[in-house]
């Protein structure tokens, strides 16, 4: 009797599985057309978005958005197909969820801190920024959901956790289109100081970088035991801020040689990249 019982229950089984070939067949072509239609849509999506926002991080978040949520609806109703119910699935997920909200805490931060950086937008693709709690900066090449990738000056790459850049200061250095070069020379009391500035507005009028509006700041700073302190802050455009920098600096100084202006000790104060 126990022979027959096994026996009638493996066939019955193997009925039961016969019978669900065809139904398994129809959910796994309805899967990956599905998956073909996700693909297609992100890719449309993709395109519609690349022509109407000027945000990459935004539009990255977007069409991905879309995809999951295709894949998603795909997944569940190839599940419903061969009869897996579906509610029992999301029943089962918002069960678990409180569980791994909090095991998973820093990762849910660092999501919500992707909203805020994907849609306040305190930097973009392309700006160069510091994450003042990190001390690290670079161009931003990348805004995801969890992070944001940044590239150095000597080519390195930096993916910061985005919990870490929204909750400090975030300094934005190419946010605004123009910029103060602030150059600060201490010099000898002995010093003329009309020859001094004279030197270095004829370099800045030179200079078609060099702005006229805001008008550059020359002067002397402070006056201290054995030197002064004679700052020039030219405005720039961002884009020509460390060429700028550099040609200015190297005009200076030969003109100050010269002109016999003696440089007991230079201090060049530099804000940003």
């Amino acid at each position: 009797m126990k022979g027959i019982t096994a026996n009638s229950t493996i066939q019955a089984f193997l009925d039961t599985g016969i019978e669900k070939i065809p139904t398994l067949i129809y959910s796994l072509i309805f899967f990956f057309i599905g998956l073909a239609i996700a693909k297609i849509c992100k890719r449309i999506v993709s395109n519609i978005l690349e022509k109407y926002t000027s945000g990459k991080g935004i539009t990255n978040f977007i069409v991905y958005g879309v995809y999951i949520s295709i894949i998603v609806v795909v997944v569940l109703n190839s599940l419903d197909m061969i009869g897996i119910k579906t509610t029992s699935v999301v029943t089962i997920v918002g069960a678990a969820g409180f569980s791994i909200g909090l095991a998973f805490k820093e990762l849910l931060s660092n999501l919500a801190s992707g909203f805020i950086i994907l849609f306040f937008k305190p930097f973009d693709i392309g700006d160069y920024i510091q994450a003042s709690d990190t001390n690290v900066e670079g161009t931003v090449s990348d805004i995801q959901i969890f992070s944001t990738i940044l590239k150095t000056p000597d080519n390195k790459t930096i993916i910061i956790p985005n919990f870490q850049i929204t909750s400090n200061n975030i300094i934005n250095y190419t946010h605004q289109n123009i910029r103060r070069i602030d150059f600060s020379f201490n010099v000898d009391y002995d010093t003329n100081i009309g020859v001094l500035k004279n030197i270095v507005q004829e370099i800045f009028e030179e200079d078609k970088r060099v702005l006229t509006d805001p008008k550059p700041l020359i002067g002397i700073n402070s006056m201290g035991n054995k030197s002064m302190e004679f700052i020039s802050k030219p405005w720039v455009k961002t884009e020509d801020y460390w060429d700028a920098y550099y040609e200015l600096m190297e005009k200076i100084k030969e003109k100050f040689d010269e002109n016999g202006i003696v440089l007991p000790q230079v201090n060049v104060v530099v804000k940003g990249k």
